[in-house]
């Protein structure tokens, strides 16, 4: 693997969902990588998986693995889905994931200003033909989802979507090369959400460590406590632009209680979307 690996991974289920994305951010192929179509430049690499949940949920932990030493990696979804009566190209950013066959549903957090309209979407096991008025529907992103919050924070994990169908223009009629025109027209987007979160990363990979000391001093933490206690001030740095927190020093006597205060504080942290 290189000495330097990527910290962006960008996962798409198709090659012309990840053609004109090869093309813009220069990436090569890596051929030592069998498995899945995997292209990289220096900060970014980019994974076909395969159509359906059980590809992508593959395709992304097996991209990860490769990439294991990488701390707080940013991962996206970038792909096509339909809807009822959105327009054909229009861009939406995922604020809600279920996935119809398990009912679960998942939240990616919005802690930042998306670059396009958020919607919700629906992950089915087959194509659909009947649209629903309410949800964009895919193929693949609740498996992403619930695969990648294992290798990083919630807040750096997003589906973006470019509508490719609606019941005008029904998913049989989609072409290769016309979904490559589709992603290419929002690349702009693209590159501004990855920034974002590339930005967020950075809060969360380099956490105000003399709070950290400072704490651990004062309050006995054992060594898993310590590492709750970074992961939780990692997210009150990505919540609240790196914020100190107040501590309440009257209730606090041991490390549990640090941790429990800073997990509730952490839940009742509001932010807008």
């Amino acid at each position: 693997m290189q000495p330097n690996p990527p910290r962006i991974f960008i996962y798409a289920a198709l090659p012309c969902e990840a053609k004109p994305l090869v093309e813009h951010f220069k990436l090569k192929k890596d051929t030592t990588v069998q498995p899945f179509a995997v292209y990289l430049n220096q900060d970014i690499c980019l994974t076909v998986t395969g159509l359906g949940k059980s590809a992508m949920a593959a395709g992304v932990a097996y991209t990860q693995a490769l990439f294991a030493p990488v701390e707080h990696p940013v991962l996206i979804n970038i792909g096509i889905a339909g809807h009822i009566d959105h327009a054909i190209g229009s861009l939406f950013l995922i604020d809600k994931i279920t996935d119809v066959d398990s009912r679960k549903s998942y939240y990616p957090p919005l802690v930042f200003s998306p670059p396009c309209p958020t919607a919700n979407i629906q992950t089915v096991s087959r194509p659909q033909l009947a649209y629903d008025r309410h949800h964009l529907c895919d193929m693949e992103a609740s498996a992403f989802y619930e695969t990648a919050v294992r290798f990083s924070s919630g807040e750096l994990i997003h589906c973006l979507k470019v509508i490719s169908d609606n019941e005008s223009s029904p998913a049989e009629n989609i072409q290769p090369k016309q979904v490559a025109v589709l992603i290419a027209s929002h690349v702009a987007a693209i590159e501004t959400l990855l920034a974002e979160l590339s930005r967020l990363a950075a809060l969360i990979t380099a956490p105000e460590l003399p709070l950290f000391v400072e704490l651990i001093q004062r309050y006995h933490f054992t060594s898993n406590e310590q590492g709750q206690l970074k992961n939780q001030l990692s997210r009150w740095a990505a919540l609240t632009d790196t914020q100190v927190p107040e501590l309440n020093e009257t209730q606090l006597h041991k490390g549990k209680d640090v941790l429990l205060w800073l997990d509730q504080q952490i839940s009742e942290i509001e932010f807008c979307l």
